[in-house]
Protein backbone atom coordinates (compact mmCIF):
# COMPACT_ATOMS: atom_id res chain seq x y z
CA UNK A 1 0.00 0.00 0.00
CA UNK A 2 1.15 3.60 -1.13
CA UNK A 3 1.37 6.78 0.99
CA UNK A 4 -1.74 7.91 -0.78
CA UNK A 5 -4.15 4.64 0.15
CA UNK A 6 -5.80 3.70 2.94
CA UNK A 7 -8.69 1.62 4.00
CA UNK A 8 -12.16 2.57 5.74
CA UNK A 9 -10.67 1.64 8.87
CA UNK A 10 -7.12 3.52 8.18
CA UNK A 11 -9.18 6.80 8.66
CA UNK A 12 -10.99 5.61 11.43
CA UNK A 13 -7.96 5.00 12.88
CA UNK A 14 -6.31 8.32 12.10
CA UNK A 15 -9.40 10.43 12.33
CA UNK A 16 -9.51 9.13 16.15
CA UNK A 17 -6.43 9.38 16.57
CA UNK A 18 -6.25 13.21 15.67
CA UNK A 19 -9.35 14.08 17.64
CA UNK A 20 -7.99 12.56 20.85
CA UNK A 21 -5.30 14.57 20.26
CA UNK A 22 -6.81 17.91 19.56
CA UNK A 23 -9.10 16.88 22.75
CA UNK A 24 -5.61 16.76 24.46
CA UNK A 25 -4.56 20.13 23.18
CA UNK A 26 -7.71 21.66 24.34
CA UNK A 27 -9.62 22.22 21.17
CA UNK A 28 -12.46 20.82 19.89
CA UNK A 29 -13.92 19.40 16.73
CA UNK A 30 -16.21 21.86 16.60
CA UNK A 31 -13.93 24.19 17.03
CA UNK A 32 -11.19 22.81 14.45
CA UNK A 33 -13.62 23.10 11.59
CA UNK A 34 -14.80 26.97 12.87
CA UNK A 35 -11.47 28.01 13.00
CA UNK A 36 -11.43 26.47 9.12
CA UNK A 37 -14.45 27.84 8.38
CA UNK A 38 -13.24 31.37 9.12
CA UNK A 39 -9.45 31.52 7.76
CA UNK A 40 -7.87 30.69 11.15
CA UNK A 41 -5.92 27.94 12.18
CA UNK A 42 -5.46 26.43 15.57
CA UNK A 43 -3.06 28.11 18.21
CA UNK A 44 -3.36 31.80 16.72
CA UNK A 45 -1.82 31.25 13.13
CA UNK A 46 -3.90 32.72 10.13
CA UNK A 47 -4.72 31.62 6.82
CA UNK A 48 -4.38 34.29 3.57
CA UNK A 49 -7.86 36.14 3.46
CA UNK A 50 -9.52 35.33 -0.11
CA UNK A 51 -8.99 37.92 -2.46
CA UNK A 52 -12.10 39.95 -3.53
CA UNK A 53 -11.89 40.94 -7.22
CA UNK A 54 -13.98 43.61 -8.58
CA UNK A 55 -15.46 41.91 -12.20
CA UNK A 56 -18.92 41.91 -12.28
CA UNK A 57 -19.09 40.15 -15.37
CA UNK A 58 -17.49 36.83 -17.01
CA UNK A 59 -17.14 35.59 -20.62
CA UNK A 60 -15.37 32.59 -21.60
CA UNK A 61 -14.41 31.23 -25.20
CA UNK A 62 -14.66 27.98 -24.59
CA UNK A 63 -11.96 26.28 -27.32
CA UNK A 64 -13.77 22.56 -27.83
CA UNK A 65 -10.85 20.17 -28.48
CA UNK A 66 -8.06 20.97 -26.87
CA UNK A 67 -5.84 23.43 -28.03
CA UNK A 68 -2.14 22.97 -28.63
CA UNK A 69 -0.90 25.44 -25.80
CA UNK A 70 2.85 25.34 -27.60
CA UNK A 71 1.06 26.53 -30.97
CA UNK A 72 -0.58 29.76 -29.31
CA UNK A 73 0.17 30.78 -25.49
CA UNK A 74 2.94 29.03 -24.81
CA UNK A 75 5.80 28.75 -28.32
CA UNK A 76 8.94 26.50 -27.62
CA UNK A 77 11.52 25.46 -30.46
CA UNK A 78 10.01 24.92 -33.78
CA UNK A 79 9.31 21.56 -34.84
CA UNK A 80 8.87 19.64 -38.06
CA UNK A 81 6.65 16.95 -38.23
CA UNK A 82 7.61 14.97 -41.41
CA UNK A 83 11.04 15.37 -39.22
CA UNK A 84 9.31 14.31 -36.58
CA UNK A 85 11.19 16.67 -34.80
CA UNK A 86 9.34 17.78 -31.48
CA UNK A 87 8.28 21.23 -31.07
CA UNK A 88 5.86 24.15 -31.98
CA UNK A 89 4.38 24.33 -35.10
CA UNK A 90 4.88 27.98 -35.95
CA UNK A 91 7.45 31.29 -35.32
CA UNK A 92 6.97 33.13 -31.64
CA UNK A 93 6.82 37.13 -31.69
CA UNK A 94 7.58 39.04 -28.81
CA UNK A 95 4.18 40.65 -26.44
CA UNK A 96 3.38 43.74 -24.80
CA UNK A 97 4.70 41.64 -21.92
CA UNK A 98 8.03 41.91 -21.66
CA UNK A 99 9.90 38.17 -22.19
CA UNK A 100 7.02 36.76 -23.36
CA UNK A 101 6.20 35.36 -26.54
CA UNK A 102 3.15 33.59 -28.18
CA UNK A 103 2.10 32.29 -31.94
CA UNK A 104 2.91 34.06 -34.80
CA UNK A 105 -1.02 33.63 -35.98
CA UNK A 106 -1.87 35.63 -32.24
CA UNK A 107 -0.45 39.40 -34.09
CA UNK A 108 -3.70 41.36 -33.22
CA UNK A 109 -3.11 40.04 -29.26
CA UNK A 110 0.31 40.01 -28.56
CA UNK A 111 0.73 44.23 -28.75
CA UNK A 112 -2.70 44.10 -26.41
CA UNK A 113 -1.28 41.16 -24.20
CA UNK A 114 -0.37 43.91 -21.36
CA UNK A 115 -4.61 43.63 -20.97
CA UNK A 116 -4.16 40.04 -20.46
CA UNK A 117 -2.58 36.97 -18.41
CA UNK A 118 -1.19 33.79 -19.49
CA UNK A 119 -1.32 30.85 -16.65
CA UNK A 120 1.38 28.82 -18.72
CA UNK A 121 0.78 25.61 -15.55
CA UNK A 122 -2.74 24.62 -15.54
CA UNK A 123 -2.67 20.68 -15.29
CA UNK A 124 -5.05 18.08 -14.46
CA UNK A 125 -5.26 13.73 -14.99
CA UNK A 126 -7.87 13.43 -17.46
CA UNK A 127 -5.73 12.65 -21.00
CA UNK A 128 -8.31 10.25 -23.29
CA UNK A 129 -11.55 11.24 -22.92
CA UNK A 130 -12.75 14.78 -24.27
CA UNK A 131 -15.81 14.34 -22.18
CA UNK A 132 -14.64 14.04 -18.72
CA UNK A 133 -11.61 16.17 -19.58
CA UNK A 134 -14.36 18.85 -20.62
CA UNK A 135 -16.87 18.18 -17.50
CA UNK A 136 -12.97 18.51 -15.32
CA UNK A 137 -12.88 22.28 -16.55
CA UNK A 138 -16.32 23.11 -16.50
CA UNK A 139 -17.08 21.76 -12.69
CA UNK A 140 -13.63 21.92 -11.72
CA UNK A 141 -14.04 17.97 -10.14
CA UNK A 142 -14.00 14.79 -11.38
CA UNK A 143 -17.31 12.79 -12.86
CA UNK A 144 -18.65 11.18 -10.28
CA UNK A 145 -22.13 8.94 -10.11
CA UNK A 146 -23.69 9.88 -7.21
CA UNK A 147 -23.64 13.77 -7.47
CA UNK A 148 -23.84 15.97 -10.46
CA UNK A 149 -21.89 19.32 -10.25
CA UNK A 150 -22.64 22.19 -11.31
CA UNK A 151 -20.79 24.02 -13.70
CA UNK A 152 -18.48 27.28 -13.00
CA UNK A 153 -21.42 29.15 -15.38
CA UNK A 154 -24.11 28.18 -12.99
CA UNK A 155 -21.90 28.70 -9.80
CA UNK A 156 -21.73 32.83 -10.92
CA UNK A 157 -25.45 32.54 -11.90
CA UNK A 158 -26.34 31.22 -7.98
CA UNK A 159 -24.12 33.11 -6.68
CA UNK A 160 -24.63 36.69 -8.03
CA UNK A 161 -27.47 36.50 -9.84
CA UNK A 162 -28.40 38.67 -13.63
CA UNK A 163 -27.45 41.87 -13.14
CA UNK A 164 -30.74 43.65 -14.58
CA UNK A 165 -34.25 42.37 -14.87
CA UNK A 166 -34.38 42.01 -18.71
CA UNK A 167 -31.67 39.41 -19.05
CA UNK A 168 -30.66 36.24 -18.02
CA UNK A 169 -27.71 35.49 -15.67
CA UNK A 170 -26.15 32.65 -18.06
CA UNK A 171 -26.16 32.54 -21.55
CA UNK A 172 -24.37 29.36 -23.29
CA UNK A 173 -23.94 30.85 -27.13
CA UNK A 174 -23.29 27.31 -28.48
CA UNK A 175 -24.94 23.79 -28.10
CA UNK A 176 -26.51 22.85 -24.71
CA UNK A 177 -24.15 20.01 -22.77
CA UNK A 178 -24.59 18.33 -19.11
CA UNK A 179 -21.12 19.59 -18.45
CA UNK A 180 -22.65 23.18 -18.64
CA UNK A 181 -25.60 22.67 -16.53
CA UNK A 182 -26.24 23.62 -12.74
CA UNK A 183 -26.09 20.22 -12.08
CA UNK A 184 -27.68 20.03 -7.79
CA UNK A 185 -28.02 23.70 -8.19
CA UNK A 186 -31.47 23.21 -10.26
CA UNK A 187 -32.96 24.65 -13.34
CA UNK A 188 -33.00 28.41 -11.78
CA UNK A 189 -28.66 28.10 -12.15
CA UNK A 190 -29.36 26.84 -15.65
CA UNK A 191 -28.41 28.79 -18.98
CA UNK A 192 -29.90 30.13 -22.08
CA UNK A 193 -28.33 28.85 -25.41
CA UNK A 194 -28.77 30.36 -28.48
CA UNK A 195 -26.56 28.96 -31.70
CA UNK A 196 -27.46 32.08 -34.27
CA UNK A 197 -26.50 35.31 -32.98
CA UNK A 198 -28.90 37.30 -34.82
CA UNK A 199 -32.35 35.74 -34.31
CA UNK A 200 -31.33 34.87 -30.69
CA UNK A 201 -32.65 32.19 -28.00
CA UNK A 202 -35.55 30.09 -29.80
CA UNK A 203 -39.16 30.42 -28.62
CA UNK A 204 -38.54 33.97 -26.92
CA UNK A 205 -40.36 35.81 -29.46
CA UNK A 206 -44.07 35.16 -29.57
CA UNK A 207 -45.98 35.21 -32.75
CA UNK A 208 -46.70 38.13 -34.76
CA UNK A 209 -50.98 37.34 -34.12
CA UNK A 210 -50.80 37.55 -30.42
CA UNK A 211 -51.11 40.97 -29.01
CA UNK A 212 -50.18 42.06 -25.67
CA UNK A 213 -53.73 41.98 -24.62
CA UNK A 214 -54.04 38.18 -25.42
CA UNK A 215 -50.14 37.50 -24.24
CA UNK A 216 -51.65 38.98 -21.09
CA UNK A 217 -54.72 36.77 -21.25
CA UNK A 218 -52.58 33.85 -21.89
CA UNK A 219 -50.22 34.39 -19.22
CA UNK A 220 -52.82 35.02 -16.90
CA UNK A 221 -54.76 31.39 -17.01
CA UNK A 222 -51.14 30.00 -17.46
CA UNK A 223 -50.67 31.22 -14.19
CA UNK A 224 -53.39 29.94 -12.06
CA UNK A 225 -52.71 26.65 -13.66
CA UNK A 226 -49.37 26.49 -12.57
CA UNK A 227 -50.53 27.33 -9.00
CA UNK A 228 -53.07 24.52 -9.03
CA UNK A 229 -50.72 22.49 -10.23
CA UNK A 230 -47.84 23.08 -7.67
CA UNK A 231 -50.24 22.41 -4.81
CA UNK A 232 -50.79 19.27 -5.78
CA UNK A 233 -47.31 18.43 -6.49
CA UNK A 234 -45.51 19.97 -3.21
CA UNK A 235 -42.04 18.45 -2.91
CA UNK A 236 -41.27 17.53 -6.06
CA UNK A 237 -37.79 19.17 -7.35
CA UNK A 238 -38.93 18.06 -11.23
CA UNK A 239 -41.58 20.29 -10.72
CA UNK A 240 -40.13 23.02 -8.99
CA UNK A 241 -37.24 23.15 -11.70
CA UNK A 242 -40.12 23.08 -14.51
CA UNK A 243 -42.13 25.91 -13.30
CA UNK A 244 -38.92 28.25 -12.33
CA UNK A 245 -37.93 27.58 -15.99
CA UNK A 246 -41.51 28.77 -16.98
CA UNK A 247 -41.39 32.05 -15.05
CA UNK A 248 -37.56 32.70 -16.28
CA UNK A 249 -38.88 32.38 -20.00
CA UNK A 250 -41.97 34.45 -19.29
CA UNK A 251 -39.50 37.14 -17.73
CA UNK A 252 -37.30 37.17 -20.88
CA UNK A 253 -40.02 36.99 -23.86
CA UNK A 254 -40.24 40.56 -24.03
CA UNK A 255 -39.04 42.46 -26.53
CA UNK A 256 -36.09 44.21 -24.28
CA UNK A 257 -34.01 41.40 -24.14
CA UNK A 258 -34.81 40.25 -27.87
CA UNK A 259 -33.00 43.67 -29.29
CA UNK A 260 -29.46 42.64 -28.00
CA UNK A 261 -29.66 40.32 -30.92
CA UNK A 262 -29.89 43.60 -33.63
CA UNK A 263 -26.46 43.06 -34.70
CA UNK A 264 -26.97 45.30 -37.46
CA UNK A 265 -27.07 48.34 -34.88
CA UNK A 266 -23.29 47.79 -34.38
CA UNK A 267 -20.98 50.09 -37.24
CA UNK A 268 -19.88 48.21 -39.96
CA UNK A 269 -16.24 48.83 -39.07
CA UNK A 270 -16.89 47.29 -35.85
CA UNK A 271 -18.78 44.19 -36.67
CA UNK A 272 -15.50 43.55 -39.57
CA UNK A 273 -13.13 43.61 -36.77
CA UNK A 274 -14.56 41.10 -35.08
CA UNK A 275 -14.27 38.28 -38.22
CA UNK A 276 -16.68 35.76 -39.16
CA UNK A 277 -18.96 34.03 -37.29
CA UNK A 278 -17.37 33.30 -34.26
CA UNK A 279 -16.35 36.89 -34.39
CA UNK A 280 -19.89 37.69 -34.27
CA UNK A 281 -20.11 35.22 -31.20
CA UNK A 282 -17.94 37.52 -29.40
CA UNK A 283 -19.65 41.05 -30.09
CA UNK A 284 -22.70 39.56 -28.80
CA UNK A 285 -21.31 38.61 -25.88
CA UNK A 286 -20.32 42.33 -25.70
CA UNK A 287 -23.97 43.35 -26.04
CA UNK A 288 -24.89 40.84 -23.75
CA UNK A 289 -23.17 41.91 -21.00
CA UNK A 290 -24.39 45.22 -21.57
CA UNK A 291 -27.72 43.64 -21.54
CA UNK A 292 -27.07 42.45 -17.84
CA UNK A 293 -25.94 39.31 -18.41
CA UNK A 294 -23.45 37.84 -15.86
CA UNK A 295 -21.63 34.83 -17.64
CA UNK A 296 -21.46 34.28 -21.09
CA UNK A 297 -19.92 31.15 -22.28
CA UNK A 298 -19.16 31.32 -26.11
CA UNK A 299 -17.94 27.97 -28.04
CA UNK A 300 -15.12 28.31 -31.00
CA UNK A 301 -14.95 24.82 -32.78
CA UNK A 302 -15.79 25.70 -36.03
CA UNK A 303 -14.30 22.27 -37.18
CA UNK A 304 -15.15 23.30 -41.02
CA UNK A 305 -12.55 25.72 -40.49
CA UNK A 306 -9.49 23.65 -40.84
CA UNK A 307 -11.93 19.83 -40.45
CA UNK A 308 -10.96 19.04 -37.43
CA UNK A 309 -11.47 21.92 -34.95
CA UNK A 310 -8.75 22.39 -32.06
CA UNK A 311 -8.73 18.40 -32.20
CA UNK A 312 -5.37 18.75 -34.10
CA UNK A 313 -4.91 14.67 -34.71
CA UNK A 314 -3.59 13.80 -38.00
CA UNK A 315 -4.15 16.90 -41.40
CA UNK A 316 -6.06 18.80 -38.55
CA UNK A 317 -2.72 20.37 -37.82
CA UNK A 318 -2.30 21.56 -41.31
CA UNK A 319 -4.45 24.63 -41.04
CA UNK A 320 -4.59 25.20 -37.61
CA UNK A 321 -3.45 28.46 -38.44
CA UNK A 322 -7.11 29.33 -39.64
CA UNK A 323 -8.48 28.58 -36.17
CA UNK A 324 -5.78 30.63 -34.39
CA UNK A 325 -6.20 33.68 -36.64
CA UNK A 326 -10.09 33.65 -36.21
CA UNK A 327 -9.81 33.59 -32.31
CA UNK A 328 -6.71 36.45 -32.36
CA UNK A 329 -8.93 38.63 -34.72
CA UNK A 330 -12.06 38.26 -32.35
CA UNK A 331 -10.43 37.96 -28.99
CA UNK A 332 -8.56 41.65 -29.47
CA UNK A 333 -11.53 43.05 -30.88
CA UNK A 334 -13.33 42.19 -28.16
CA UNK A 335 -10.31 43.14 -25.80
CA UNK A 336 -10.75 46.81 -27.29
CA UNK A 337 -14.40 46.85 -27.77
CA UNK A 338 -14.73 46.10 -24.26
CA UNK A 339 -12.08 48.59 -23.02
CA UNK A 340 -13.51 51.23 -25.38
CA UNK A 341 -16.81 50.82 -23.49
CA UNK A 342 -15.51 51.08 -20.28
CA UNK A 343 -16.56 47.45 -19.25
CA UNK A 344 -13.11 45.45 -19.37
CA UNK A 345 -11.79 46.32 -15.96
CA UNK A 346 -15.74 44.73 -15.26
CA UNK A 347 -15.31 41.74 -17.02
CA UNK A 348 -12.77 38.73 -16.83
CA UNK A 349 -12.23 36.94 -20.26
CA UNK A 350 -11.51 33.38 -19.87
CA UNK A 351 -9.56 31.78 -22.96
CA UNK A 352 -9.84 27.86 -21.80
CA UNK A 353 -9.93 23.94 -23.65
CA UNK A 354 -10.23 20.82 -22.42
CA UNK A 355 -6.43 19.93 -22.11
CA UNK A 356 -3.08 20.93 -24.56
CA UNK A 357 -0.86 18.69 -26.89
CA UNK A 358 2.22 16.91 -26.49
CA UNK A 359 5.40 18.65 -28.65
CA UNK A 360 5.63 15.70 -30.31
CA UNK A 361 3.48 14.85 -34.07
CA UNK A 362 1.81 11.50 -34.44
CA UNK A 363 2.00 8.82 -37.42
CA UNK A 364 -0.45 11.72 -39.56
CA UNK A 365 2.01 14.66 -38.02
CA UNK A 366 -1.01 15.69 -35.93
CA UNK A 367 -0.78 16.14 -32.17
CA UNK A 368 -2.21 13.71 -29.29
CA UNK A 369 -3.32 15.26 -26.30
CA UNK A 370 -1.91 16.32 -22.92
CA UNK A 371 -3.41 17.24 -18.98
CA UNK A 372 -0.05 17.35 -17.21
CA UNK A 373 0.85 21.18 -18.37
CA UNK A 374 -1.49 23.69 -20.78
CA UNK A 375 -2.15 27.42 -20.75
CA UNK A 376 -5.53 29.09 -20.19
CA UNK A 377 -5.68 32.82 -20.90
CA UNK A 378 -7.16 35.80 -18.52
CA UNK A 379 -8.00 39.30 -19.60
CA UNK A 380 -9.56 42.14 -18.35
CA UNK A 381 -11.34 41.66 -14.70
CA UNK A 382 -9.77 44.01 -12.62
CA UNK A 383 -6.73 41.92 -12.24
CA UNK A 384 -3.09 42.98 -11.84
CA UNK A 385 -2.77 42.18 -15.81
CA UNK A 386 0.30 41.96 -17.84
CA UNK A 387 1.93 38.69 -15.94
CA UNK A 388 2.74 35.60 -17.07
CA UNK A 389 2.26 33.00 -14.63
CA UNK A 390 4.24 29.37 -14.49
CA UNK A 391 6.64 28.11 -16.42
CA UNK A 392 6.81 24.38 -18.51
CA UNK A 393 9.99 23.18 -19.71
CA UNK A 394 11.73 23.93 -23.14
CA UNK A 395 9.13 21.31 -24.89
CA UNK A 396 6.11 22.18 -22.86
CA UNK A 397 5.40 18.69 -21.48
CA UNK A 398 6.45 19.79 -17.42
CA UNK A 399 5.74 22.51 -15.48
CA UNK A 400 8.82 23.73 -14.36
CA UNK A 401 7.00 26.24 -11.70
CA UNK A 402 3.81 27.64 -10.28
CA UNK A 403 1.83 24.57 -10.92
CA UNK A 404 -2.50 25.69 -11.01
CA UNK A 405 -4.66 23.22 -10.55
CA UNK A 406 -8.08 23.64 -12.23
CA UNK A 407 -9.79 23.92 -8.67
CA UNK A 408 -7.04 27.05 -8.24
CA UNK A 409 -8.36 28.46 -11.61
CA UNK A 410 -11.77 28.30 -10.94
CA UNK A 411 -11.26 29.84 -7.57
CA UNK A 412 -9.17 32.97 -9.53
CA UNK A 413 -12.35 33.14 -11.41
CA UNK A 414 -14.78 32.93 -8.72
CA UNK A 415 -12.79 35.41 -6.03
CA UNK A 416 -12.15 37.99 -9.21
CA UNK A 417 -15.90 38.35 -8.97
CA UNK A 418 -16.23 38.81 -5.55
CA UNK A 419 -17.32 35.17 -4.77
CA UNK A 420 -15.84 33.60 -1.98
CA UNK A 421 -14.79 29.70 -3.38
CA UNK A 422 -14.33 28.45 0.23
CA UNK A 423 -18.15 28.63 0.20
CA UNK A 424 -20.74 26.07 0.85
CA UNK A 425 -23.34 25.07 -1.32
CA UNK A 426 -26.11 22.45 -0.46
CA UNK A 427 -26.74 19.43 -2.68
CA UNK A 428 -30.08 18.33 -0.87
CA UNK A 429 -28.39 18.05 2.75
CA UNK A 430 -25.40 17.74 1.73
CA UNK A 431 -22.57 20.44 1.88
CA UNK A 432 -20.65 21.00 -1.10
CA UNK A 433 -17.43 23.50 -1.07
CA UNK A 434 -17.79 25.66 -4.15
CA UNK A 435 -14.44 24.61 -5.03
CA UNK A 436 -12.48 21.40 -4.41
CA UNK A 437 -10.09 23.07 -1.79
CA UNK A 438 -8.76 25.59 -4.66
CA UNK A 439 -6.79 28.73 -3.64
CA UNK A 440 -6.89 31.66 -6.44
CA UNK A 441 -3.54 32.53 -8.26
CA UNK A 442 -3.15 35.73 -5.48
CA UNK A 443 -0.49 37.34 -8.18
CA UNK A 444 -3.62 38.01 -9.77
CA UNK A 445 -5.02 40.15 -7.19
CA UNK A 446 -3.79 44.05 -6.48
Amino acid sequence: MNEFQSTRRDFLRQASATGLAASALGTSWQQLLASEKHGTKPHGSKKLAMPVGKAEHCIMIWLGGGSCHIDTWDPKRKGDPKAKKAGSYYDPIPTAIKGTEVCEHLSKCAPILDRFNIVRSVHHEVIDEHAAATNRMHTGRPTTGTITYPSVGSVVAHQRGAVSDIAPAYVLIGYPNVTRGPGFLGSKAGYVYLTDTNAGPSGFTRSSRVNQSRQDRRERLLTKMRADYRQKSIGGQTIQDYDQSVAEALRLSGPEFMKVFQLDNEKSDLRNSYGGEFGQRCLLSRRLIQSGVRFIEVSHNLNFVNGTGWDTHNDGQLNQHLLIKELDSALSALVLDLEQHKLLDKTLIVVASEFGRPARFDSGGGRGHQSKAFSVVLAGGGLKNGMTIGETNELGEEIVSRPVSVPDLHATIYASLGIDPSEELYAGDRPVPITDMGDPVRELFG
